[in-house]
């Protein structure tokens, strides 16, 4: 079987609506930069999901999936479990099990500089 690559991706919040845009962008970017097959995202500083939180999840596996990797969710807490069970985006963002830990991520694990994707002034 053959090794998975990982990048680590930490979001914080609260997430706007005009934070999805750069999200995307810098998610594609380390993408690009690298042959990961997955990207397992830490959601445990987000605070209270929202549906904003729900949207950019889906987009940020948009994005992962037009370049051949998934999305995998680390630190999800029940309410932000629930909200995806609600819409149907469990499978689709790779949320399962209690706390909303990636299943697991087999294989290195690219960290590189990993800057807060949402930034508050």
């Amino acid at each position: 079987m053959e090794a998975t690559k990982t990048i680590l991706l930490a979001l914080r919040g609260p997430i706007t609506a005009a934070d999805v845009p750069q999200l995307c962008d810098q998610l594609a970017a380390r993408l690009r930069d690298s042959d990961a097959t997955d990207a397992v995202c830490d959601v445990g500083a987000l605070g209270r999901p929202t549906a904003v939180t729900v949207n950019a999840l889906a987009r940020l596996q948009l994005v992962a999936r037009r370049r051949g990797c998934r999305i995998r969710l680390s630190g999800a807490g029940p309410e932000l479990l629930l909200l995806l069970e609600l819409v149907g985006l469990t499978d689709i963002v790779g949320a399962g099990g209690p706390g909303g830990g990636p299943a697991q991520a087999g294989g290195p694990v690219e960290t590189g500089p990993d800057p807060p994707l949402v930034r508050r002034a």
